[in-house]
């Protein structure tokens, strides 16, 4: 029953989509956005996930509490892991971003976007500081190869969230520069930090700790997505590790734990649960944790994606298969 409620709300959502991917339908929402100045070809590439911008509140200045002092979190629950010069180490629960999908924070004096999209898997840190000024992140409700758009509160201009880029406003053609995190257990963060900090529960009366997208990764098909299927007969919801314009299959690391090539080093281990399974986070399969350094074992931004959005975003990107 479930499947089939998803499946409606898809049908209902695309098709009113297509009548109303039309500026002139969304400036009541959005008046202070530039819809002349866009990278986007096609405006029906642009769906409306549910919510209306803001539906999903992103979160600003949150709360951290010692790694020792928190109860909540189940070890093998996913946390988004940032180690910035000259500030001690943070780690954002996925039991909160799966809620939020964006927190606006500073670390180190770095104004920075912790950001997730659970439709893409996608957990993609930003330093927020563009052409001069400090943008404050927001969820739009809107998507595009069913990935996040975003949006900046000082120029109401688009953001898509796998790739960083500007799609629609003053700043299209604009880039975030991605920060070098990752995703781990909470087991395994707090084992290297027992004093590190943890950002707190937010005070919104949400479930936290429950998938609202339970069995998602073993779907076959994307949710409101309509682009190709990834080659290599990968499947869609797959996980690949993306580096740049490269992706290599989470299965084949699982099987390889460690893989050194492209001037790269790939690491897999075991204890990680996925975010997007079981109704419970920390009940979820164990999909492992990636770290990705380069030859002088520095940590370098990448990402934890599903097949289909790496294809969808770079129709032309090299697959490392191993073969």
């Amino acid at each position: 029953m479930r499947h089939f409620r998803m499946i409606l709300a898809a049908v209902i959502s695309v098709t009113s989509s297509a009548v109303m991917a039309d500026p002139t339908f969304w400036k009541h929402e959005w008046p202070d956005t530039d819809f002349s100045t866009t990278s986007v070809d096609n405006w029906v590439e642009i769906l409306s996930g549910g919510p209306p911008k803001d539906g999903i509140p992103a979160l600003s200045d949150p709360q951290f509490i010692r790694a020792s002092q928190e109860t909540r979190i189940e070890g093998t629950e996913p946390v988004v892991t940032v180690e910035m010069p000259g500030a001690e180490p943070r780690a954002y629960p996925l039991r909160y971003l799966t809620w939020h999908e964006i927190v606006n924070d500073t670390v180190g004096g770095v104004p920075i976007a912790v950001t997730f999209c659970p439709l893409c898997n996608s957990a993609m840190t930003f330093d927020r500081r563009v052409k001069g000024q400090t943008l404050t992140l927001g969820v739009s409700g809107k998507l595009r190869n069913s990935d996040m758009i975003m949006y900046d509160r000082e120029t109401q201009s688009w953001w898509q969230q796998a790739i960083g880029e500007a799609i629609v406003g003053d700043l299209t053609g604009t880039s975030l520069t991605a920060l070098p995190t990752w995703l781990e257990s909470w087991d395994q963060f707090r084992a290297r930090h027992p004093e590190g900090l943890v950002m707190a529960e937010p005070a919104y009366n949400r479930r936290y700790g429950q998938n609202p997208y339970r069995s998602y990764d073993s779907s076959h098909r994307p949710f409101l997505y309509s682009g190709e299927l990834p080659p290599h007969g990968v499947p869609a919801l797959a996980r690949v590790v993306r580096v740049d314009n490269r992706a290599w299959p989470l299965e084949r690391l699982r099987k390889t734990p460690n893989i050194t090539e492209a001037g790269l080093t790939l690491r897999w281990k075991p204890g990680q649960a996925s975010a997007l399974d079981s109704t419970v986070i920390g009940q979820g399969r164990d999909v492992g944790s990636i770290r990705v350094q380069d030859g002088q074992g520095r940590d370098l931004p990448h990402d934890v994606m599903f097949a289909f959005a790496f294809h969808a975003f770079w129709p032309e990107g090299v697959w490392m298969m191993g073969k």
